[in-house]
């Protein structure tokens, strides 16, 4: 693992996207601050790129550098859900403007899975983390249902995980509103 994680460091510090397992489904990422590397995610997923992405941190302390206005229960809900959590927070700083929001917003998950949270501890910033399909196609739940395009696309497959057959699903998304009311995207 340990290899796959410098190789996966290598390409995202020279702007590449890469295809890794995470606690949900499987993602396509970069580094989540590089409007280019991100520019190329949405040019493989053929999305437009007024459709926010959310990104994924190994822990709040990361989650406080990049977003702001965060109500103090967010932190609560992080550390008691037992399920994947993404939180949608009204602002952000220090992010690719190509990933966020129009109005700012951006949605960031602390991950679970243990490649994902080591990879971006040795980043030191969040990765970007969006479903590995084409947009507008199912999203794979396993990485053998995951498009030769989606694949041959990035610069970099991790091998980790592939023969895992357990059918992953997306995580739960809450929104805070600028007055820190709660809004349920997805359960």
């Amino acid at each position: 693992m340990k290899e796959e994680i410098f190789q996966c460091l290598e390409v995202v510090k020279r702007g590449g996207i890469i295809l890794y397992p995470t606690d949900t489904v499987w993602g396509i990422g970069c580094d989540a601050t590089n409007e280019e590397a991100v520019k190329k995610i949405y040019d493989l997923k053929k999305r437009a790129d007024n459709k926010s992405m959310l990104v994924l941190a190994d822990s709040m302390d990361l989650v406080f550098g990049y977003a702001t206005k965060i109500p103090d229960i967010a932190q609560q809900l992080v550390e008691l859900t037992d399920k994947p959590l993404t939180i949608i927070y009204p602002s952000s700083r220090g992010l690719a403007s190509n990933l966020t929001g129009e109005n700012g917003s951006i949605g960031i998950r602390v991950c679970a899975d243990l490649f994902s949270k080591e990879l971006i501890k040795k980043m030191r910033r969040p990765l970007v983390s969006t479903s590995a399909n084409i947009s507008g196609e199912p999203t794979p739940a396993i990485f053998d249902e995951i498009a030769d395009e989606i694949k041959n696309g990035v610069d970099y497959v991790v091998k980790h995980r592939q023969s895992d057959k357990t059918k992953a699903s997306p995580s739960s998304i809450i929104k805070f509103t600028e007055k820190g009311e709660i809004e349920i995207i997805r359960k």
